[in-house]
């Protein structure tokens, strides 16, 4: 069975940071993108990063470049994202997705995880 299990959300204060992280299970996942996404109340799930298998290629919605970074252990069949400058517009629900493909469209990703809050306080 394939599992995708979100960690390391919680509550910050504006300007701090957190690392999310997200463990594959039931399969090797180091040919596939992977992405992060986010659903805050009220709103429609976005884009917020993806990653090529490789790690060589990545790609960031506007709303974050600079401030999150992605990043891959194959090894481990993990994706973790590195969220610096967290603003209280960041708060949401953060979903991490696996694919054949790395980019910002919801639809092309197969696997989902359940989602981590991500809370920032102003």
């Amino acid at each position: 069975q394939v599992q995708l299990v979100e960690s390391g959300g919680g509550l910050v204060q504006a300007g701090g940071s957190l690392r999310l992280s997200c463990v594959a299970s039931g399969r090797t996942f180091s040919r596939d993108g992977r992405g992060w996404f986010r659903q805050a109340p009220g709103k429609e799930r976005e884009f917020v990063a993806a990653i090529t298998w490789s790690g060589g290629s990545t790609y960031y919605a506007d709303s974050v470049k600079g401030r999150f970074t992605i990043s891959r252990d194959n090894a481990k069949n993990t994706v973790y994202l590195r969220m610096n400058s967290l603003k209280p517009e960041d708060t949401a629900v953060y979903y991490c997705a696996a694919g054949s493909l790395a980019v910002a469209a919801a639809n092309v990703y197969d696997y989902w995880g359940q989602g981590t809050q991500v809370t920032v306080s102003s």
